[in-house]
């Protein structure tokens, strides 16, 4: 099948082995949106993707209010040190209206809107009533303007408070909402179709016979797809067959926007999804400067973007989070998302010998050192077929293609799992 200009172009990369910065920069050039835009209910926002800019239509607060209970009154009483008399009581959705002399004072609720010529709110703990609550004595101390939310202090109408290419969460849905929203346009969610390859791969519960494997990394995919708000399609297994690998892709090419799969990748003799994608479509990044998970593909298959991730467990989901990720999340919309998330800066409890001048991701643990300040200490066994090395570990040290060993107690970038699922 020919490749659409557009598309071909939108994938377009330079060959050979590429370092990981490298292929992130042309993932954000290169990929766009794929996904078209909706309206959707505000309570059923969270997670998605904001299509278009929230411009605030109120402003926030729309006036001045109490910061706390206390009374209401003019700084400028203060000066004549006498008790102020009490002649109203607001509370909250009941403005006052009453028009204050000076000398006058009001009974305030947290946020009740301020009286007009009222500046300054003292705490009730601070005041002493006197004459059964008519008049109250306010410090001389208390600051003008002190305990009070001015109007516009959040934002104005007017202003953008959400940006497109957000991935919204539950604090930008109540922005939405205080903006004066109850609905939002949103990106649709992707449609993502994961496969996974091999003659000797079986589906859990079946009998193994020899020189069989249970099918691990296609429901570890689909999880780690669900978890980045995709709608997701497991399409199975593919055996080692070149036309039948070519034929499931491009059928299913036709109904979702990313296809994803594990293994056939690499150079061996029986890896057919590179050649069927390239019969289908193209290839047009391949073989990354990375560890684990150097024979990561992209490309595309009809209208819908290709992801190739390897054959082993733990490179194929390692792949998944620092590369299969930010594509979906730029066929998604979101934009505006670095391609890893901000790694923290902890000590390593171990040393490790980087054997490679690859990129490494190197399952760590995240302990308490003695000082009580978190370190990583690296899993002892760095085999991408174990599998357990995910289970048993926080998240991934991240060391460069410049970095030889890593000595105990040498500080080192760590990316928790947890930020690197969602």
């Amino acid at each position: 099948m020919k490749p659409e200009p557009a598309l071909a172009d939108r994938f377009a990369a330079p060959g050979g082995m590429i370092p990981l910065d490298q292929a992130h920069a042309y993932l954000a050039e290169r990929i766009a949106p794929a996904v078209s835009a909706e309206e959707v209910p505000l309570a059923a926002c969270a997670g998605r993707v904001l299509a278009e800019d929230v411009v605030a239509r109120v402003t926030s607060p729309p006036f001045a209010n109490a910061a706390m209970d206390g009374f209401a009154f003019r700084a400028a009483d203060l000066a004549a040190g006498a008790p102020l008399r009490v002649a109203d009581r607001i509370a909250a959705g009941h403005p006052s209206l009453h028009r204050f002399a000076p000398g006058e004072t009001a009974r305030i609720f947290t946020g009740a809107p301020l009286p007009e010529g009222l500046d300054t709110v003292a705490m009730q703990e601070d005041c002493a009533e006197e004459e059964g609550g008519a008049r109250v004595r306010i410090p001389a101390s208390t600051a003008p303007g002190a305990n009070v939310h001015r109007a516009g202090l959040d934002f104005s109408a007017g202003e953008t408070v959400l940006e497109a290419g957000r991935r919204l969460r539950p604090q930008d849905v109540g922005m939405a909402a205080a903006a004066g929203y109850p609905r939002l346009k949103l990106r649709q969610r992707l449609r993502v179709a994961v496969f996974s390859t091999g003659d000797e791969v079986k589906e859990p519960g079946e009998t193994l016979a020899p020189g069989e494997i249970y099918s691990s990394n296609r429901y570890a995919l689909l999880a780690l797809a669900a978890g980045l708000g995709c709608d997701t399609e497991d399409l199975g297994n593919l055996p080692d067959d070149l036309a039948v690998t070519a034929r499931a892709l491009a059928r299913a090419a036709e109904r979702v926007d990313l296809l994803i799969t594990t293994g056939g990748v690499s150079v061996g003799g029986e890896d057919h999804v590179r050649a069927a994608v390239e019969r289908e479509g193209a290839i047009h990044l391949w073989r990354l400067m990375v560890k684990p998970g150097k024979p990561t593909a992209l490309g595309h298959v009809g209208r819908a973007a290709f992801v190739g991730l390897p054959g082993y467990p733990v490179s194929a989901q390692v792949m998944f989070m620092v590369f299969a990720r930010p594509v979906i999340l730029r066929l998604a919309g979101a934009v505006r998302e670095p391609m890893l998330p901000q790694p923290l800066r902890v000590a390593s409890a171990s040393g490790y010998a980087k054997g490679t001048a690859r990129r490494e991701f190197v399952r760590a643990r995240l302990e308490t050192g003695p000082e009580g300040a978190p370190r990583a200490r690296l899993y002892r066994v760095q085999d991408s077929v174990v599998l357990s090395s995910l289970v048993q570990s926080d998240g991934l040290a991240d060391l460069r293609e410049t970095t030889k060993r890593v000595e105990p107690g040498e500080m080192l970038d760590f990316i928790p799992y947890a930020a690197l699922h969602h």
